[in-house]
């Protein structure tokens, strides 16, 4: 008898016993209580604990909003497939060679560096790690975790360059892109390519931005040794000039001068002060005596260099008393009146500000002027009267 033969179709096309439905089974994974809860959360648009929302949306989530999690729960698991590819120790963690080397064979699928020549591959890759790993390894330990990389945003920034514009990915077999950003895409697609270029130059991970990081390092680099010294460093902004010899004191330097990475994680401390890896990186340069606060000692050592200057601009220095009450009354320090301690900053709500008074004379400058600021910022902004309108 022919096995292959059949007198009537095995009945292979009806559902088997309800526990052993794959479909089933998967469906009860992905729509569990919990996570309805949480769509619906969402779905309501932050008023998922009224009563009255909840009786408005009649305790349903749209089919929108369910695909839209599937979607992104699926890029989820493929992104970490991806990753883990490149785990060397196989531990959950990414070193930083990992990391470059990941990106390293992701750069030919980025369409949107095409037009970037491959002389700045390298600088590309040093400025797309350093920017991972200063956000997620504030403490330098020299790794981190796949889980955090995927859930903190700047994964979706970098493989959002695989857009080219058109709305579509033309990786599609290595598509691990979230579906919010594709419908980013498409709406900036019916912008107009002059609004896809505006927002190319705010990715950090843009062959612009490499460029221009790269150009601003070389313009430094006046003796063209490849390095940067800390009289070069100086013409890059009005520096306290104690705060650089702290600087080169706490960054990894060869023979006393900085190299491009370092370079690299001075200007993400100085283009995020308001983000909690950057405060966390100036404290440690700020707190010379390595007691892990700031006192008068500290605050002193620096206002020095802003007396000096006031000096040399012809201006009369403030006090020093005064310059420090100030700054505890803006931080409101909580263990010890005259002691700010990193968790003290972050509370205050002021440790932008702060570090900038401490680092850079035009921080000290606006914050000395802001009166004045808002005033004529204010007489900017005033609407002209209907006389000279008329």
């Amino acid at each position: 008898m022919d096995p292959f033969h059949f007198t009537e179709i095995p009945e292979f096309y009806h559902n088997r016993n309800g526990n052993d439905n794959v479909i089933c089974a998967k469906l009860r994974e992905q729509a569990s209580a919990t996570i309805f809860t949480q769509l619906l959360s969402e779905h309501q648009s932050l008023s998922s604990s009224s009563l009255s929302s909840i009786q408005s949306t009649g305790g349903k989530i749209s089919i929108l909003t369910f695909f839209r999690y599937v979607m992104r729960k699926i890029w989820l698991q493929q992104a970490r497939v991806s990753l883990s590819f490149w785990d060397s120790s196989a531990n959950g963690y990414l070193t930083r060679l990992d990391l470059e080397n990941y990106i390293r064979q992701l750069i030919p699928t980025l369409t949107k560096l095409n037009n970037m020549d491959k002389s700045y591959y390298p600088f590309y890759i040093c400025v797309a790690t350093r920017k991972f790993f200063f956000i997620l390894d504030p403490h330098k330990h020299n790794r981190i975790r796949i889980i955090d990389v995927l859930f903190s945003g700047l994964l979706d920034d970098l493989l959002e360059l695989r857009n080219n514009g058109d709305g579509y990915d033309h990786n599609d077999s290595n598509n691990h892109q979230p579906h919010h950003h594709q419908q980013q895409q498409q709406q900036t697609t019916n912008t107009g390519n002059r609004n896809q270029s505006i927002i190319d130059n705010f990715n950090w991970f843009s062959a612009a931005n490499t460029i221009r990081l790269y150009n601003m390092y070389i313009d430094l680099d006046d003796d063209h040794n490849g390095m940067i010294s800390k009289l070069e460093l100086r013409k890059f902004g009005n520096f306290n000039e104690l705060f650089v010899e702290q600087l080169f004191d706490v960054c990894m330097t060869y023979n006393k001068e900085i190299d491009f990475k370092t370079f690299i994680d001075i200007i993400l401390a100085l283009e995020n002060r308001k983000e909690i890896q950057s405060q966390h990186f100036f404290f440690t340069i700020l707190d010379i005596n390595h007691c892990h606060y700031l006192d008068d000692y500290v605050l002193r050592y620096f206002f020095k260099a802003i007396e000096n200057q006031m000096r040399r601009q012809g201006q009369e220095p403030i006090r020093f008393d005064d310059f420090s009450n100030e700054i505890y009354d803006m931080i409101r320090p909580q263990k010890h009146s005259r002691r700010i301690y990193f968790d003290d900053l972050v509370a205050s709500g002021h440790a932008d500000t702060i570090i900038s008074i401490l680092i850079d004379f035009n921080g000290f400058y606006a914050y000395e002027n802001r009166d004045s600021n808002i005033r004529l910022r204010n007489a900017n902004n005033r609407p002209m009267s209907p006389m000279l309108n008329s």
